[in-house]
């Protein structure tokens, strides 16, 4: 038999083993609608939980299928775990089937994972209908793979899958599932709310029945179907379960599961709890994106604690208390999770907002009430228009530094452009754009073509200004964004466009807003690239 870690056995830099956080994303996680993990995207998100701090890791069901087996193979050479156990899922032995010579649960052991959760049937209709065996054979088989398990030093959590909508149908066979499990060896027992229907206080009330009935130690795995995962995961904590199924961002199946990151949050900052290494809460937020980069998801911007609008504020009468004091309308400080606040200014914006975003960009106001005045009536006129300074910080700041310096923030001067879409016999389409402009005295004329006309200008004011501003050449047009805006009637129709830039380093927002979406377009770029020379630290010309 290959060495294993004993069931007692923890990471030495992992918490203390009387919680658990065990996170599901490489199994349940997956199984999102969009999700569709590589072994090289397992491995990295492995690493980036383990970094997170999490206690277990649950790497798939080896056996099931060959990218699980695989992970789990170069997972035991090419992750140095720190924090964190690895845990493989599988299922009971099949009825009437000897639990030593039943495949999947040698599978299970060939994956050599110190821990191993199996999932069982506690739905008395489940075990009927769809295993097609008795209730007592259902749980002989949890009897036996658990003390099998056990025997070969494997630490073992039992999945009651359906538990809840099983305990409302018959609640002494559920609860004697739970027990089976326990006595057979299983150290923690999980109660699923496997239809993700059930509410916080119904959570709260069986788990503590169950509890109270059978001594186990349980824990709780919610999905999201009701919305409620999070708030059910912290009521079974309340009721007294001490091990939390949870996964990256709240992926899952259908709407998903119980999210790791609030989960975790609210059990350190609220419950004040130790369930991540010291230090480790402060990573929160990157954590989360850098695990949304791997499954190729943009972040949710609304998420709690670790969406970029988590902490941001728009409202006048907000910014004014938080000029006073952050505390009155955020319920911690942002930087306990890795995140930081926001000022959006928009037509809602006081004079407040603005010094705070002032502040906040690095740009001292110095407290002068006509210049702050002056910004707060110019966003207003312009968000009557159309613009969109909340998605548009770039083109904001451009605005305000205009307005410190009393000037217009220009690199160059356009004299003219032209966009041109062909139409042609074959089908086809050439897009042509011209640009003519003035950059540090000299008149530049540029041509270029595109896949688009946009594609087009961008690529001949690029050519332009190139060789005079070589800073350009690092700039990407990563994402672009055109909004028809409300009040106008088709064709003729105001255009809002949302251009969003990157150097390498960072990315921007810019906004442009026009009768015709080309000029808008123009807008957006023109901003971008003056935006980009500024990053960059070029001086402006005039």
């Amino acid at each position: 038999m290959t060495d294993v870690p004993e069931p007692t056995d923890v990471p030495a830099q992992a918490v203390s083993d009387d919680f658990h956080v065990f996170d599901t994303t490489l199994r349940d996680g997956a199984q999102r609608e969009g999700i569709n993990l590589t072994v090289s995207d397992k491995l990295t998100i492995a690493r980036h939980l383990d970094d997170f701090g999490v206690g277990f890791i649950e790497g798939g069901w080896p056996g099931a299928n060959p990218r699980d087996t695989e992970f789990f193979e170069r997972a035991r050479t090419e992750i140095g775990f720190r924090h964190a156990q690895l845990v493989a899922f599988g299922a009971t032995r099949k009825a009437g089937v000897r639990v030593e010579d039943d495949a999947q649960v040698a599978a299970l052991l060939d994956s050599q994972a110190p821990v191993i959760t199996l999932v069982a049937k506690s739905h008395v209709g489940h075990v009927e209908l769809a295993l097609r065996t008795t209730p007592e054979e259902n749980l002989a088989m949890v009897r036996d793979t658990v003390a099998y398990l056990r025997a070969q030093g494997r630490r073992v959590f039992l999945d009651c899958e359906h538990f809840f909508d099983g305990y409302a149908l018959d609640p002494v066979y559920a609860k004697q599932v739970v027990r089976t499990a326990s006595e057979a060896g299983a150290d923690v027992v999980v109660l699923c709310d496997t239809n993700g229907g059930m509410l916080p206080a119904q959570i709260t009330a069986v788990v503590r029945t169950v509890l109270a009935d059978t001594g186990a130690r349980l824990g709780i795995h919610a999905q999201d179907d009701t919305g409620c995962a999070v708030a059910n995961t912290l009521a079974a904590v309340d009721a007294g379960a001490t091990h939390v199924q949870c996964t990256a961002n709240g992926y899952g199946e259908r709407v998903g599961n119980s999210n790791l990151f609030p989960v975790v949050a609210a059990l350190e900052l609220k419950y004040g709890r130790h369930v991540l290494p010291e230090g480790k809460l402060a990573e929160t937020t990157r954590i989360s994106h850098a695990i949304a980069e791997v499954v190729n998801l943009t972040p949710s911007t609304h998420q709690p604690y670790v969406g970029v609008s988590a902490f941001a504020h728009k409202a006048g009468l907000h910014a004014s208390a938080i000029k006073v004091d952050p505390d009155l309308y955020q319920h911690i400080d942002p930087a306990l999770v890795g995140n930081t606040m926001r000022m959006l200014v928009s037509d809602m914006a006081g004079r407040a907002s603005i010094e705070l975003k002032g502040k906040e960009l690095g740009i001292d106001l110095g407290g002068d009430r006509e210049l702050v005045g002056r910004v707060v009536e110019r966003v207003k006129e312009r968000e009557l228009a159309g613009y969109t300074y909340e998605a548009a910080d770039a083109s904001f700041e451009l605005l305000l530094r205009e307005e410190v310096r009393g000037a217009p923030l220009r690199y160059f001067t356009v004299e003219s452009w032209r966009a041109i879409v062909e139409d042609r016999p074959d089908g086809t389409h050439a897009n042509e754009a011209t640009v003519k402009l003035w950059a540090k005295g000299e008149r530049i004329v540029a041509t270029a073509e595109g896949n688009g006309p946009v594609n087009a200008l961008d690529r001949a004011l690029r050519g332009s200004l190139e060789r005079i501003y070589p800073q350009l050449a690092r700039l990407e047009l990563v994402d672009y964004k055109v909004r028809i805006l409300e009040g106008a009637q088709g064709t003729g129709s105001i255009t809002r466009v949302l251009v969003s830039t990157s150097d390498g380093q960072g990315e921007w927002s810019t906004v442009g807003v026009a009768e015709n979406v080309i000029a808008a377009s123009w807008q957006a770029l023109d901003d971008a690239y003056a935006y980009g020379l500024l990053r960059a630290g070029v001086e402006p010309q005039g």
